[in-house]
């Protein structure tokens, strides 16, 4: 069996730092992760691979299921760029993981071969970390031209992988019995009771999951269309939310994920930056199955910011509407912010019916039947998005002032409404909102 892939990604627990040949670095404690290990199963995973390096003589690691080191032994020479690389920079490109997944090596059961000369991977055996039938990671060892990997070395590497899956599994059951109980108490947190809330919060201090000072607390909420039944839903979502979670430290991303549905809890010392929160967006939409239009479609709300848990809820009914406002206006898309949705923090407390049901405006309908190509129409939401700005406006438009001032005139005339009253422009401005959310809502229902 031979294919592509990569050895080893970031420098989690165990891995090196700062010169990757060298013997003496540092090791990092264990990080969360859908195979969360304890400190003492940590240092059992580590002994097994240092172990096995000391046997073989020759540099060992394991990496889980989302291609990310768990542990690493020293380097006896062997280490190629990628290997040194990854563990300098403690992340691998994404086009480098998407190339080893391509490879198939989830499905393997039995020790294989991988090599790709062009992203610089040298010939490794991949073996497959399993337990009771669950992958759970990989051991790579790198074949050296001058100390080829023999039959017995695969066969001791079988065995340290073994071990390992041992490990995991243990790691994978404690790590999903603590995130069922965090789920539960999270979904409290966020509850209509306020005495559950408070509960929750009791609950949460009492475990030191979060200090008792104020801090910054936001929700990022995730939703996913699709052709599939909405009472099963996408369990990719469930997959692709826990794994980028897994990927931040604990103490600042929980999250709570269901098939279709799902909501993150963003903590830390200072809110996260735009940059950091758009990151894990695009992480969580890189897992999900399909990028075309018949596939699923993510998107994302962003609640504001509290500095109380017990005022989470507000943050993360905010994070809903916005998250439904990336679904119905494309503008939005992928990712709306509770803080720029402008008229819309008022429109979307409306349900479906009562939105349509205040959609036809006189005066946009008529303007409509006038406007085949829909210039005017928007004309007058430029217009009015930039409060009454002409110079502002047309420059977006990208058209002369004066004929942004015919435009204007025409749309006077066919709406009866006079663009300089208050009223007439607050009428104008919300019915072109409404109407955009019922295309939306339209749109979802096919």
């Amino acid at each position: 069996m031979t294919t592509s892939a990569r050895v080893t990604a970031s420098t989690p627990a165990g891995a090196t730092v700062g010169d990757p040949t060298r013997g003496d670095a540092v090791r990092r404690p264990p990080r969360p992760g859908p195979n969360a290990l304890t400190l003492m199963d940590f240092d059992t995973l580590q002994a097994v691979v240092d172990d096995l390096a000391q046997r073989l003589q020759r540099s060992v690691a394991v990496d889980d299921t989302s291609i990310r080191l768990l542990a690493s032994s020293r380097h006896f020479g062997e280490e190629d760029e990628l290997r040194s690389h990854s563990i300098l920079n403690r992340e691998v490109a994404d086009d480098v993981v998407t190339l080893i997944r391509a490879m198939g090596i989830a499905d393997w059961v039995e020790p294989g071969w991988v090599e790709d000369a062009d992203v610089g991977l040298t010939r490794r055996l991949c073996v497959p970390v399993r337990c009771h039938g669950l992958l759970l990671g990989y051991l790579w060892l790198i074949d050296w031209p001058q100390h080829p990997i023999s039959g017995d070395d695969v066969t001791r590497a079988v065995s340290a992988a073994a071990h390992a899956g041992a490990l995991l599994y243990r790691g994978r059951l404690t790590s999903e019995r603590l995130r069922n109980r965090h789920e539960s108490v999270l979904r409290e947190l966020v509850s209509s009771d306020e005495a559950a809330r408070a509960q929750a919060v009791e609950d949460l201090r009492a475990e030191q999951v979060f200090p008792e000072q104020p801090r910054p607390y936001q929700v990022l909420a995730v939703r996913t269309s699709t052709l599939a039944d909405v009472t099963t839903g996408d369990p990719e979502l469930q997959i692709a939310v826990q794994e980028a979670v897994g990927r931040t430290p604990s103490e600042s991303a929980m999250a709570v994920a269901g098939p279709a549905r799902a909501w993150i809890l963003l903590a830390g010392s200072e809110p996260w930056s735009r940059h950091r929160i758009d990151t894990l967006g695009q992480q969580i939409r890189s897992r999900m199955p399909g990028t075309d239009l018949s596939g699923p479609h993510t998107t994302f709300g962003l609640g504001g910011v509290v500095t109380e848990l017990e005022d989470l809820h507000v943050s993360y009914r905010q994070a809903l509407m916005a998250a439904r406002a990336s679904d119905l206006v494309p503008t939005f898309a992928p990712l709306a912010r509770w803080n720029e949705l402008g008229p819309y923090q008022l429109l979307l407390r409306m349900n479906s019916s009562d939105i349509a049901a205040v959609a036809s405006v006189p005066a946009l309908m008529t303007l409509e039947a006038a406007d085949p190509h829909g210039l005017l129409m928007e004309t007058l939401e430029c217009f009015l998005d930039h409060a009454g700005d002409v110079r502002a406006s047309a420059a977006v438009m990208c058209v002369h002032r004066a004929t942004f001032y015919q435009r204007l005139k025409r749309i006077e005339e066919l709406s009866g409404c006079d663009l300089g009253s208050g009223s007439d422009r607050l009428m104008l401005h919300l019915g072109l909102k409404i109407r955009t959310l019922t295309a939306g809502y339209r749109k979802t229902r096919g």
